[in-house]
């Protein structure tokens, strides 16, 4: 919300600095987001008021005029001096051959800049465009001392089409920062403050906090007579619900043309663009009080009418029907829906209620009659219409967050006083006011014992109740609390047995207060949350329980990121769609626990559905973390090629109902199944920068990389490797069965302790291509956290390094297809180990062979096996006795051979 100072003290009395103002308001709520000084780099004694005393044709050039310029008042000691400028302005050729002492021309005020002024360079293309000193220049063959400057020259717009002309009243000579300059208070509001959208909001605010005197506008009826507006138009609101107030106003004979330069100016400084008298006038009163305001074409709502044979236009506000479009003020043909609240006649939808209006009834310059509407809508339709048409305006900007019922007809007055004043014809008398749902007057309670617990300050009922009629609350001390007083109204109240109370009623342009928490933060405003004291504890800090799920989350976190690894966070909304895609290729293990298909993935009660989704893309919860990692993935592909990264987040089923409830009922026992769990995607280069770029598919990443990084996780949270195992899945394999899953061959499903853990595979290629991921491939693990959990605080045995050398050596066995890895390499870590001392330092793979010359359904697994002793140096012998325990361990286990 953007505040010119300047108009702000029209309606009230600023007793401090501006700088104090904004910190003041920061401290109640209203967060100063910047203060700017407009023309506070207009040097005093070279940009000035001037009055232009002639307009001369150049001797030398049709679009050039010669200016006379005084930049004095003038004095009884005769004529003040003038200056002779050079200027293409086009809004000054219309007084060519003119001259005060003619008596010719009209009274220009004009905004001068002397010679060596620093003026906005307007013909620079760099943004934002510089500065640059004026110097006098001779400008076909005419000397040029000075300018008569535009409002871009100036800073004060993009406007440079002529020179900016100040009202009659300016005083000559006078610094133009002194006449011209605003500062303006940019302030943050949060939704609850939304009273704070007009400058009447803030000046109420300023009020209470530094005691300044209020002077809003008095409530003037602009009609005169009988009231007979309802012979012109008449209303209904067919849903209440929806509408709680509508009214209309009718002017006659008006007359469209520009604003007052004075509206022209406030519009401007507060962020709006000017249109025309009747625009300004709803969008100045709008700022002004909070109240947005729409003018029909009266006249075209009569046409219409009057084709239906209808003597008049009959207004009706209402949900939109099944089909109905609309081309709203900003030429875009809207398909509106059925949920969608328009302002309607009997031919159609005319207006978007609180959104915008329509282009065919629109204000145009041949308008005569107007009909102006203030209405009051619901809030959370109005926000569903604008973010499903996402067409945000002003209106719609005040109406989501509450616009009160008893401020229409107020501002409708003020609005057709204003009218009436600056585009002529005159108010129809009566104003047209369906109110079907009044607003309530909310009466809330507090007491001592409630502030002082929230606040911890000791104030009396006296100063809570004068803090609050500082906020216009009526205030009235109570003995107890009235037998028929709402339960919200004194909800969660603190009070002492036979302790007095405050009823204090919210003004009518208050809908935030309901509870007696709310007084008590206006009272907190009022007096300061800077007076609110410190004060320590009175008691020791209660125990610390550890909490093992969140740390082994950030436990996590730590060794994946330290495994290269970028954590995210992605939504927990998609579509049913989206999940589809992951069994586009058919069945298969999509995530944990789940098969899918194609036709089941998008069946909607597979999903927790959100009632009233932001857009269409979020209109479901999630079942498992794998689809928003590839939405994720699909988006970020975009920008870079490689990418590695994590999430920890949850995922959401829908329970069953249970027995004795049908589907359509509400019960706590029907809340959605939530799961903890860890999903991983790699895609690209395995390095950021490869070392071979002419081996870059060799250096991508793969199923075995991400199996890696699994096991590392693992193996640090404290798990022995003869805990988890990799076990290919069913439907992966060397069968016809790859191309009917979700990922590749490589596709493995992860047990830890015998209990399944997760899966972990590389992406099947249509799945791939329907989330437009490219051709590389895509590697993807999801993983429960549950079973991870482990308490980090748990005593750990260190074990120390032996200080003697290592003995390396390669040992290939030939075993069977079917024996896993994880089997053979179990059989080795058992025969090289010996109670007490264990020999066998590691064991790692490096290589898996299939060939010709090993026998048929067998493969070659190879090992580095590393043998150190503790405390002394191995001798050949010992190592020899290893091999062999080593070799005859799995012999028998896993019936494979050595291979020579």
């Amino acid at each position: 919300m953007l505040v010119p100072l300047s108009w702000l003290r029209e309606y009230v009395d600023i007793p401090i600095p501006t700088p104090k103002l904004a910190e003041r308001l920061t401290l109640a709520g209203l967060e100063e987001a910047s203060l700017t000084n407009t023309g506070d780099w207009w040097e005093e004694d070279k940009i000035v008021v001037g009055q232009v005393a002639a307009v001369l044709p150049h001797p030398d050039a049709d679009r050039l005029v010669l200016v006379d310029v005084a930049q004095e008042s003038s004095s009884g000691a005769g004529e003040p001096p003038l200056q002779r400028v050079v200027t293409g302005a086009p809004n000054l050729f219309q007084y060519r051959d003119r001259s005060l002492s003619a008596g010719d021309l009209p009274v220009l005020k004009v905004a001068f800049a002397r010679e060596g002024a620093l003026l906005v360079d307007a013909y620079s293309k760099e943004l934002p465009r510089p500065h640059k000193r004026l110097k006098k220049a001779k400008i076909r063959g005419v000397e040029s001392r000075g300018m008569v400057c535009s409002e871009l020259e100036l800073g004060l717009s993009e406007e440079h089409e002529g020179i900016l002309l100040l009202p009659d009243d300016a005083p000559v000579g006078t610094p133009l920062r002194h006449y011209l300059g605003d500062e303006i208070l940019e302030i943050d509001l949060t939704p609850d403050m939304a009273r704070c959208l007009s400058m009447w909001g803030v000046a109420r605010e300023v009020q209470a906090l530094t005691g300044g005197a209020l002077h809003l506008p008095e409530d003037v009826d602009a009609s005169d007579g009988e009231d007979i507006a309802e012979e012109y138009v008449s209303a209904q609101i067919d849903d209440p619900d929806l509408c709680q107030r509508f009214t209309g106003t009718v002017l006659r004979d008006i007359k469209v043309g520009e604003s007052p330069k004075w509206l022209q100016d406030r519009l401007s400084s507060a962020g709006m663009r000017p249109i025309n008298n009747i625009v300004d006038i709803t969008n100045y009163v709008m700022l002004e009080t909070g109240q947005p305001l729409h003018a029909f074409d009266y006249d075209l709502l009569a046409a219409r009418a009057e084709k239906l044979g209808d003597s008049g236009p009959t207004i009706i506000v209402r949900t939109a029907k099944e089909g109905e479009k609309l081309e709203t003020l900003d030429g875009q043909e809207r398909n509106l829906e059925p949920s969608m609240l328009v302002i309607a006649d009997k031919a159609g939808p005319v207006a978007i209620a609180g959104v915008m209006g329509g282009g065919e009834t629109e204000v145009h310059e041949g308008t005569r009659n107007i009909l102006l509407e203030a209405a009051t809508f619901d809030g959370i339709n109005n926000r569903r219409t604008s973010q499903t048409l996402r067409l945000h305006s002003e209106a719609s900007h005040r109406f989501t967050r509450g616009v009160p019922a008893s401020l229409n007809e107020l501002a409708a007055r003020r609005a057709a006083d204003l009218m009436q004043q600056f585009a002529g014809g005159r108010v129809v008398p009566g104003i047209v006011d369906t109110y079907p749902v009044r607003q309530p007057q909310v009466k809330v309670f507090t007491s001592r014992s409630d502030v002082k617990r929230l606040l911890g300050m000791d104030l009396s009922l006296a100063e809570i109740g004068a803090a609050l009629q500082r906020l216009e609350f009526a205030v009235e001390e109570l003995s107890d609390l009235p037998e028929d007083s709402p339960e919200r109204a004194r909800f969660g109240l603190a009070r002492a047995e036979g302790e007095r109370v405050i009823a204090a009623t919210a003004p009518w342009h208050r809908l935030d207060v309901s509870l007696p928490a709310d007084l008590t933060e206006e009272v907190a405003r009022v007096v300061g949350y800077d007076k609110v004291s410190e004060t320590l504890l009175d008691t020791v800090l209660p125990p610390q329980r550890r909490n093992a799920p969140l740390e082994t989350e950030e436990n996590i976190r730590d060794i994946l990121i330290g495994c290269g690894l970028q954590d995210t966070v992605n939504h927990t909304l998609t579509t049913p769609e989206n999940h589809a895609r992951l069994a586009g290729a058919g069945r298969g293990p999509s995530s944990i626990g789940e098969e899918e298909n194609a036709g089941a993935a998008s069946d909607p009660s597979r999903f927790i559905s959100l009632t009233n989704p932001l857009s269409p893309e979020r209109r479901v919860m999630r079942r498992n973390l794998i689809v928003s990692a590839l939405e994720n993935l699909a988006y970020n592909l975009r920008y870079k090629d490689r990418l590695a990264v994590f999430e920890i987040g949850r995922t959401y089923r829908p329970q069953p109902a249970p027995s004795g409830h049908s589907d359509g009922e509400t019960s706590d026992l029907k809340l959605p199944e939530e799961q903890r769990r860890l999903c991983i995607a790699l895609r690209g280069l395995r390095e950021p920068h490869p070392s071979n770029p002419s081996q870059m598919e060799s250096e991508l990443f793969d199923f075995f990389d991400l199996k890696g990084m699994i096991e590392t996780l693992l193996e640090r949270l404290g798990f022995a490797q003869s805990e988890f195992l990799f076990s290919a899945h069913p439907e992966s394999g060397a069968d016809d069965a790859v191309s009917e899953t979700m990922f590749g061959p490589r596709c493995a499903l992860i047990s830890l302790q015998d209990d399944e853990l997760g899966i972990v595979g590389e992406l099947h290629p249509q799945v791939r291509n329907a989330f437009g991921l490219g051709g590389e491939r895509v590697v993807l693990a999801e993983l429960k956290i549950a079973p991870l959990v482990r308490p980090s605080w748990r005593l750990s045995q260190m074990a120390p390094i032996s200080v003697y050398p290592p003995v390396v050596e390669d040992l290939a066995f030939v075993v069977k297809e079917e024996v896993t890895q994880r089997r053979l390499r179990d059989a080795i870590v058992e025969g090289g180990g010996r109670d007490g001392d264990p020999m066998l330092a590691s064991v790692e793979l490096f290589d898996i062979y299939r060939g010709e010359s090993l026998p048929v359904g067998c493969k070659s697994l190879a090992y580095r096996v590393t043998y150190q002793s503790m405390d002394h140096n191995l001798k050949e012998r010992e190592v020899n006795r290893l091999r062999q325990r080593i070799i005859r361990t799995v012999e028998r286990a896993t019936g494979g051979t050595l291979r020579s």
